[in-house]
This record gives structure tokens, sequence and C-alpha cells, in this order.
């Protein structure tokens, strides 16, 4: 039987659990794909940490160089993350005629384009099904499930570190810095959970699925991307009582000729699919003409589900060389002269209904020149409530608003917030209805 050299950069959490997956399941590999998967060698710098793993002797090695130069390495496993010298090892690897797999969606979304050109300029694959969605296959899904769509929309929850502080306050009650420390506490967040919490994991995870769904290159810059610190369980609260949830949603929409692209927090009808994914669960609803929603579900980070995704990219790579075939499935999903520039739609120029929440002062007149003013700026007030909840000597006065346009919205709110009634900065959550 054929053996094919796999060689992992990295032996952190998710190069110990794709080690772990190569090691324990060489037989049930085999059998499956028809040729062995041998994991010759593990770079890392740290050769003496007890990562559970029977190693044979001069598998793990403190030298990726190495690694990167043996000729009989077929697969090139990159699990370190980050941009810097993960960058450096894969561009070599793939110039070097190695076939790559990776996990690292923040090098795919920064230097995807740049990474796809050396694969391609080499005749190499580079597989990343890992990079978005941990084990749900939402990389196989958009590039050969739903070939024959036109993919229309894409909402998805990605990042579980945030579906979990979200759903902790909404069941709890508690703050979000509580529900962060938490986190923290059961390994779901990060010591600094910076790219978590304000959305750039997720906008990562967006330009990523974008590129493949609508036959664009990758564009991370130009996504409008919030975060959740300054969601508080009184905009949950209010939510539930309109019949939504908060979750932080990356959306994309194919438009005629642009792409809209977003990261942010969004209320979304409690009857959807997604406001019942709970906890660190991540999920994805893809809208294409011909299948109508599909949605995936499943453990969007961890070692084994993130592990298991990689050996999958492995087993495709080594069906291809099996065959004597190389770049059979295009990268991005499509031929390489076929892949273009779309426009990503400026933020300002979206149009969604709103959720607004003004700490106002509990005086007269104070509800009529809010609405004043959003009627200047063409926004239709569709649900106004107001209740006596003080909160620092204020008032909350609640609205939801028809369709309006981002533009006006941020300049309605800029002149409310001038107003001497106004006792705190405005707070603004878009809605996502199944019609918008």
């Amino acid at each position: 039987m054929k053996s094919i050299e796999i060689g992992i950069l990295g032996c952190g959490i998710v190069g110990t659990g794709v080690a772990k997956i190569l090691i324990e399941k060489q037989d049930l590999l085999a059998s499956r794909i028809g040729a062995r998967l041998h994991l010759k060698h593990v770079a890392d710098l740290d050769t003496t940490t007890d990562r559970g793993i029977d190693f044979d002797d001069g598998v793990l090695i403190p030298d990726a160089e190495a690694v990167l130069n043996d000729p009989e390495i077929d697969i090139i496993v990159e699990t370190i993350g980050g941009k810097g010298i993960a960058k450096e090892f894969v561009l070599k690897a793939l110039k070097s005629g190695k076939h790559v797999v990776t996990a690292n969606k923040a090098l795919l979304a920064s230097f995807g384009n740049e990474l796809v050109g050396a694969a391609r300029e080499s005749q190499v694959d580079l597989a990343f099904e890992a990079s978005t969605g941990g084990c749900m296959p939402v990389i196989k899904a958009l590039r050969e499930s739903l070939v024959a769509n036109r993919i229309e929309r894409m909402v998805g929850i990605l990042n579980g570190t945030c579906n979990f502080i979200l759903t902790k306050m909404s069941k709890e009650g508690c703050s979000f810095d509580k529900a962060l420390k938490e986190a923290q506490e059961l390994g779901f967040a990060e010591a600094d959970p910076f790219l978590d919490v304000e959305g750039h994991d997720s906008a990562h995870k967006l330009a990523i699925l974008g590129a493949l769904a609508y036959g664009m290159e990758i564009n991370l810059e130009d996504i409008h991307v919030e975060g959740i610190s300054k969601i508080t369980p009184m905009d949950i609260e209010f939510a539930k009582e309109f019949g939504y949830t908060i979750k932080l949603l990356a959306i994309s929409k194919n438009n005629t000729g642009t792409v809209e692209a977003r990261v942010h927090p969004a209320m979304i009808p409690s009857s959807s699919p997604l406001s019942h994914v709970e906890g660190s669960m991540n999920a994805v609803t893809i809208d294409g003409d011909a299948t109508g929603q599909t949605m995936l579900y499943g453990h969007g980070a961890g070692m084994m589900p993130t592990a298991s995704a990689v050996v999958g990219d492995i087993a495709d790579i080594a069906r291809n060389i099996i065959s004597g075939t190389r770049q059979r499935m295009p990268i991005l999903g499509c031929p390489e002269s076929n892949v273009r520039t779309i426009p990503i739609l400026p933020v300002k120029e979206i149009s969604t209904p709103y959720y607004f929440r003004f700490e106002a002062a509990d005086e007269p007149g104070v509800l009529s020149r809010i609405s004043g003013i959003l009627g200047d700026c063409g926004i239709s007030i569709k649900i106004v409530h107001q209740k006596g909840r003080r909160s620092n000597g204020s008032v909350p006065v609640v609205m939801i608003t028809h369709h309006a346009r981002e533009e006006s919205a941020q300049k309605a709110l800029k002149q409310i917030a001038a107003l001497d009634a106004i006792m705190d900065e405005p707070v603004v959550i878009r809605i996502e209805n199944n019609d918008n």
C-alpha cells in the first residue's frame, strides 16, 4: 500500500489533535483512503511537554526547516497560527512543491490571495476546511455540494467565545464582564479576547466564505466589524420582550454587482434556527437559489473537532496524489480566470430595521424630540417602548424601526445624542429578519 508522508508544523492544541488522529486511526484512514498516511515529523520548539501521544523516535523535532526541506514529505500541515512565521513557512512549502493544509483563518483572510497564487504557480493543493467553522464542512459545501447554486445570502454564528458569552448573559442575566471571565476560566476565551469579542475572528472567516460563495478575491479590509462588548443585560431583556435573540452574526449577501459583508451583533427572531444555537457552538445558514436555505451546525473550535477537519483535507489531497492529479478542485471554488474583484458595499449603504435605546431624562417632550429627529432623517418608527425602569436617574426609551438606511440611522443618532435630555450614548443594534 502506498505511503503518503505528512509533516506537521506546530504541536499546540490543533497540531496535537491532528497527530493523535493520524497515529491512532492509521488503519481506519488507510481503509478509507487506499493509502497509508504516515506522520514522519512534527516540528515544535517544545519537544518535552507530554502531549498524551506516543511519538516514535525522531518524529517530534524542534526544527521546522528540516520538515520543510525533507524531499519525502508530500503534505505540510500548518498549525502554528498567526500571520508571521506561519506565512513564511506556508509560502516556502508551496513554492517547493508541497501540498499544504492549514486551519489558519487569520493568515488566509489577510494573505489568502497571495497563497492561492503561490499554490497555483507550483500546481499544488492548498486546503483549509478547518479555518472556518471547525468541524462544520462549510468550505466543502460551498466549493462542491452547492456548486449549482447562486448563493444569495449567508448568515453565521462563527465564534464560539461570543456565542458562549451571549448565551450566558441571556440565560443568567449576568454582565458581559462576568460572562467573559467564566468563558476564560473554562477555556472558551483567550487571556486576550480582543479578536474574538470584537468580531475580528468572525470577519476572518467571513472573508474566506465570501470568496468561495461569490467567486471573488478574499477581501478582509472592507468588511464592517463590530463586537459584543457593549451589549448589556438590559438590551438582551428588551430583545426577548420583542421576540428577538441577540447573536454576533457574520452576514453576507449577494447584491447586483456588490456584496454585503459585515460582522456585528444583531437581533434575530426567536423562531430562527440560529437563535437556538447556544454555548460555544457554531452554525451557518446558506441560501441558494436552487436549494433554498440549508444550515450547518457543529463545534467551531476545539482540539478534536478542528483536527477532524484538518485530517479530512489531508485525506482529500492524499486521494489526489493516489490518482496522480493536482488542483482537481480549484482552491477558491472556481478557475483562477473566473475569480473577480467584487466590491463590498459600504456599510453606510445597507438597509435594515433597527433597535434603538436611549437613556433619557424623565421629562416632558423628550419622546417627541427623538421621534422628530428620526422622522426628519427618513426613519419610520414601528414600536416605541417606555417603561419606568430607571438607570442612573434616567429612563430607557426603546424603539424598533422599519427598514432604514445605515447612513440615515447614524445621522439621526448623532443628533439625538447631542440632546441635553439624553444621558448616555445611544445603543443601536441592527435587526436581521428573514425578509432582509
